[in-house]
C-alpha cells in the first residue's frame, strides 16, 4: 500500500487511455478467473468484492459489524452490478463495463481537487497514478 494524490483528472485519463485500460481490466480478469473459462462466477470474484472494503471506515477499527446474512446480501448484489445478463457469471465485457462504471463513480465523486488516499499494489486507482505519473515524467 502507498500514500498517494489523486484526482478526478487521474482516474479519467486512465479510463480514457483505452489500451492502458483494457489492458489493466483484462489481467485483473485473468487473475481472478481461476478455472480460465473466460467467466467469472461469484466464488472467484468473491475476494475481490471484499476487498473494495465497501463497509469499512477506520482502517479494519469498524464500530459496525453487519451479520453473515447482511454481507452475503451485500456482496450477492454487488456480483449482481456485474452481472448485466443475470447469467449466474461475468464475462470481460460486462467486467470492463462495470469497472469503468465503478472508477467514474469515484472520479466523480472525487472532484477536481487532489486528495490523499491509500491506494493498494496492482489495484485500478494505483495503475492510473502510475500512469498520470509517467506522463508528467515525460
Amino acid at each position: 500500500m502507498s500514500v498517494e494524490l489523486l484526482d478526478s483528472a487521474t482516474i479519467c485519463s486512465f479510463i480514457e487511455n483505452e489500451q492502458l485500460f483494457n489492458s489493466s481490466v483484462d489481467d485483473q480478469f485473468a487473475s481472478l478467473d481461476t478455472n480460465g473459462d473466460g467467466l467469472l462466477t461469484y466464488s472467484e470474484m468473491a475476494r475481490e468484492l471484499q476487498s473494495l472494503r465497501v463497509l469499512e471506515t477506520h482502517f479494519d477499527f469498524d464500530e459496525v459489524k453487519p451479520s453473515r446474512n447482511e454481507l452475503c446480501r451485500l456482496y450477492g448484489s454487488l456480483f449482481s452490478q456485474f452481472d448485466h445478463d443475470g447469467s449466474r457469471s461475468v464475462d470481460l465485457e460486462e467486467f470492463r463495463s462495470e469497472t469503468r462504471k465503478m472508477l467514474m463513480a469515484v472520479a466523480n465523486g472525487l472532484g477536481f481537487l487532489p486528495v490523499q488516499m491509500v491506494l493498494e499494489e496492482g489495484s485500478f486507482l494505483k495503475r492510473a497514478v502510475e500512469s498520470e505519473s509517467t506522463k508528467i515524467a515525460a
